[in-house]
């Protein structure tokens, strides 16, 4: 896949929509680095991909052949920085929601290859030797002329008492999801017409290796002009970052991510979009396993309120932690 600066890249992407040519691409966080090929120049051996329609992969998995994470602990002290950083700033009014995240080492962890051949998700990637990702969140959908949107914010082990009920009912779940969830709708309000919450707080479940887990969901639709493919990258421009793993207000919310966030997301909370000529399907990087110089290490935030407990917010860091299995 070539690489592509951000203006030169989201060029490429309107260039490509407008032929109708399939192509796949993948956008880091701050939009600096854009990935981009044409899906018939794509080579497995280098990117493998699984959309819920298409995919490249042609992989079989082999039972028990990614055993559960080991890390390192986050420390409490790194996690307590960042979050009173964050946590001055909602108290001044800066932000309401700030998606704060951290880099986690791994001990002892498979190829990318295996990971990506032995998780089960609704998206997965998997880039050279750099990146696995398996990611359960949709960021947008463009088909016949209607764009949908899908913000996930809210998470609960699945195996508490009434899990669903509480993860419904606190307060601090449900401020979050208000809040990203008007985001994003005033984010789909610049670029399409009638927009409106067409589902708000579904739930999805998630297993991996060690628990399951459930998490929120909304959908957001609107209507987009007849010649959107010629706009691709317009729109993502527009859109990105993902409204889910920033905040809101976006502007200011990012600012602070820079000052409290110890590490470089890189393409970690980007997003990873395929476009089959006619429709678009795209997801946000979340759950992801990266290797640097022979060192593996996982991704992994959440949303800070002014509802949130320190404590509750760290175990959750740790709990999305984890290889998605079927």
């Amino acid at each position: 896949m070539k690489t592509w600066n951000r203006k030169e890249g989201f060029q490429e992407l309107n260039r490509l929509g407008k032929a109708k040519r399939p192509f796949l691409s993948i956008i880091s966080y701050d939009k600096s680095k854009i990935l981009l090929s044409p899906l018939e120049d794509i080579d497995s051996k280098t990117c493998e991909y699984a959309f819920p329609a298409l995919s490249n992969s042609n992989y079989q998995s082999i039972q028990d052949a990614v055993p559960r994470l080991k890390y390192s602990p986050l420390s409490k002290t790194t996690f307590n920085k960042a979050f009173d950083i964050v946590m001055r700033h909602i108290r001044q009014g800066n932000t309401y929601l700030c998606n704060l995240s951290f880099e986690i080492p791994l001990h002892d962890t498979p190829d990318l290859k295996t990971i990506f051949n032995n998780s089960s998700a609704k998206y997965k990637i998997r880039y050279q030797d750099e990146f696995v990702c398996f990611s359960p969140e949709i960021f947008m959908r463009i088909a016949n002329w209607q764009i949908k949107t899908y913000p996930m914010k809210g998470t609960i082990d699945a195996s508490l008492p009434n899990a669903a009920e509480q993860l419904l009912t606190d307060p601090k779940e449900k401020a979050e999801h208000y809040t990203i969830t008007d985001l994003l709708r005033n984010d789909l309000s610049r670029i399409a017409d009638e927009v409106k919450v067409t589902k708000f707080r579904y739930l999805d479940k998630i297993t991996s290796e060690q628990s399951s887990l459930l998490q929120s969901s909304s959908e957001i639709s609107g209507a987009c002009n007849t010649n959107w493919q010629a706009e691709i990258g317009n729109i993502m421009n527009r859109l990105l970052p993902a409204g889910s793993i920033s905040g809101a207000p976006k502007k200011k919310t990012l600012e602070i991510i820079a000052e409290a966030e110890t590490h470089q997301r890189g393409f970690y909370t980007g997003i990873c979009c395929l476009f089959d000529g006619e429709s678009l399907d795209s997801f946000v990087l979340i759950r992801m396993i990266t290797k640097n110089n022979r060192k593996y290490s996982y991704k992994s935030g959440g949303g800070i309120t002014s509802f949130s407990d320190p404590e509750k917010e760290y175990q959750e860091i740790l709990q999305k932690i984890y290889v998605p299995v079927s």
